[in-house]
């Protein structure tokens, strides 16, 4: 044989192992494309497994890369350390072939001293059927279970390593459910679910949907590329498991969300310590479809014994007027009651009163240009205070504990001086208050920017 054939028949040989190693005809392959798996992450160094969809008749040919002879060997569960020569393999100096085909086994292919690992599946020792599913609604609330009317009995294989494996069938369930949205604070539309089973025994259990759906079961990966795919349908499902979330946001005295520094509304996030009355909160619960009743409770203890206000709607502005600690929390059920769902529980801290700065409560007694004269307090949930001048005239009075005097009287500054006030106030803890005190007004003399004189108010 000379170069030139040589060169090309080693041309030939390295092509057709590039385009697959492994090949297989006879029987039904013509119809029915044998799939090649290429195992990932594989540490037992199994090179691929082949799926045959019936191996009758068919015969296995390994594509030399060298133009060496190849030699085969096969193994069971025991691992490739216990492997068995297998006879009868013919070489045609391209490539060895086996004519019938051990299904469901092990292949350890040596060219030189290269081993190739593989697995090949007769499909038909594992063919799928599905004639239809039914519901089970036993327990809807944790887990809902569905029956299938059909097999798909798991296709296992072992590493070389003689480690149990099991091919993933991908049988596929679908069906919609709902998911909460952060961002939106909603449950929004309903989504199309997934989920991916490796086989089938009597059923598949799945976290029950939260909205009316249906489902769509299909197999397998194989039968898809075949195709003959497998389907079938169930009936509606409708939701009985119910799931919910709550928000919990401050308000002003008017009703209006209370923002930060960043224009954010303010929101309660689980706990809020040392709050001053008035406590107003926005708390806002969100059901999905199954609920049929639903409760916000405000108790005096965490485990929810003592509950003092019950409230059935999604929607509770609430003032927390007294002081101590409350525990909020929302509810839902189906129209049963067999399913419930709690939301987060809310804590909320109303800390006692204080009027005043300090033990002795005074009242501060400065007003400087350009400030505002307040009175320090906390959990007040009411308050009076008036101010007088020196002749006993009322130049100014408030009723919020959070406003204060500008030190201007019908919209005019007062002339500097001494003036009283009067403060009289209830406590969230039922404290009565009654402070009196003075207030010093200060002006400042400023130098003129142009004609160098000083000038003063």
């Amino acid at each position: 044989m000379n170069k030139r054939i040589m060169m090309l028949m080693a041309t030939a040989l390295a092509l057709l192992s590039a385009s697959s190693q492994v090949t297989f005809s006879g029987g039904d392959t013509g119809m029915f494309t044998p799939q090649e798996i290429v195992l990932s992450n594989n540490h037992s160094s199994l090179n691929k497994i082949y799926v045959l969809h019936n191996t009758d008749g068919v015969s296995m040919t390994f594509n030399s890369s060298t133009g060496e002879r190849a030699r085969w060997e096969n193994y069971d569960e025991q691992g490739a350390s216990y492997p068995s020569p297998i006879s009868g393999i013919r070489w045609d100096g391209m490539g060895t072939t086996l004519d019938r085909i051990i299904p469901n086994i092990g292949y350890i292919i040596t060219e030189g001293t290269t081993p190739f690992y593989c697995w090949v599946v007769n499909y038909a020792d594992y063919e799928m059927e599905l004639n239809g599913m039914s519901l089970n609604n036993e327990a809807p609330c944790d887990l809902l279970t569905i029956n299938i009317d059909g097999h798909a009995a798991a296709i296992p294989y072992y590493e070389i390593n003689g480690v149990r494996q099991v091919l993933d069938r991908e049988i596929k369930l679908t069906y919609n459910t709902l998911v909460w949205n952060e961002d939106e604070e909603s449950w929004g539309d309903p989504i199309e679910v997934v989920d991916t089973f490796p086989a089938l025994d009597q059923g598949v259990e799945i976290v029950p949907p939260l909205c009316n759906t249906s489902f769509l079961l299909k197999g397998d990966r194989f039968l898809k590329v075949w195709p003959t795919e497998q389907v079938a349908d169930s009936i509606e499902y409708q939701a009985k498991a119910v799931n919910c979330v709550s928000t919990a946001y401050y308000l002003d005295d008017e009703g209006n969300y209370l923002l930060d520094d960043h224009d954010n509304k303010m929101k309660l996030d689980g706990e809020l310590s040392g709050g001053s009355a008035p406590v107003r909160i926005l708390f806002t619960g969100y059901p999905t479809d199954g609920v049929a009743y639903r409760l916000w409770e405000i108790a005096r203890d965490q485990d929810f014994e003592d509950v003092i206000l019950q409230f059935y709607q999604d929607e509770v502005d609430y003032t927390f007027m007294d002081a101590g600690n409350y525990y909020v929390r929302y509810m839902v059920a189906n129209d049963d009651g067999s399913c419930k769902n709690y939301a987060d529980t809310y804590t909320i801290n109303v800390s006692e009163s204080s009027l005043g700065l300090g033990q002795r409560r005074d009242l501060p007694n400065v007003l400087s240009p350009g400030s505002v004269w307040k009175v320090p307090h906390k959990s007040i949930v009411e308050f009076h205070c008036w101010i007088f001048n020196r002749w006993g005239n009322l130049v100014y009075e408030f009723t919020d504990p959070e406003g204060g005097w500008d030190g201007t009287y019908r919209g005019k500054p007062v002339d500097t001086g001494v003036y009283y006030c009067l403060v009289t106030a209830l406590g969230s803890d039922g404290v009565k208050y009654k402070l009196r005190g003075d207030i010093s007004i200060l002006r400042y003399s400023k130098l003129e920017s142009t004609g160098g004189t000083e000038g003063g108010n």
